[in-house]
């Protein structure tokens, strides 16, 4: 079966950079849309990021304005989230997925990770 682990996260201040990683076992990564989404307790999935199956086209969410960009390696399976000039706004529980369909689908039915915590303080 199909599974995703994250990893990157950690407590960073304002400003600082984070790199996500998530890495795809089971399948070849090439054969999906991969994103990330962000979860705040009590909210609702928010879409970050999308790359299509050969990381030629990307899709972004409202939130990151500009300061997020995401990419992909299939040779090692994995994706990643460069996430620079990082706010307090930016807190939460970043998760990666994986999908057959368009890279933009903002609600895909696909693969979930478990997520990594991303906190930003003051």
């Amino acid at each position: 079966q199909v599974h995703l682990v994250e990893s990157g996260g950690g407590l960073v201040q304002a400003g600082d950079s984070l790199k996500l990683s998530c890495t795809l076992s089971g399948r070849s990564s090439s054969n999906y849309a991969m994103g990330w989404f962000r979860q705040a307790p009590g909210k609702d999935r928010e879409y970050v990021a999308g790359i299509s199956e050969s990381g030629r086209s990307t899709f972004y969410g409202d939130f990151p304005k500009g300061r997020f960009t995401i990419t992909r390696d299939n040779a090692k399976n994995t994706v990643y989230l460069q996430m620079n000039r990082l706010k307090s706004e930016d807190t939460g529980v970043y998760i990666c997925a994986a999908w057959v369909g368009h890279m933009a689908t903002t609600r895909p039915s696909g693969h979930w990770g478990q997520g990594t915590q991303v906190t930003v303080s003051s």
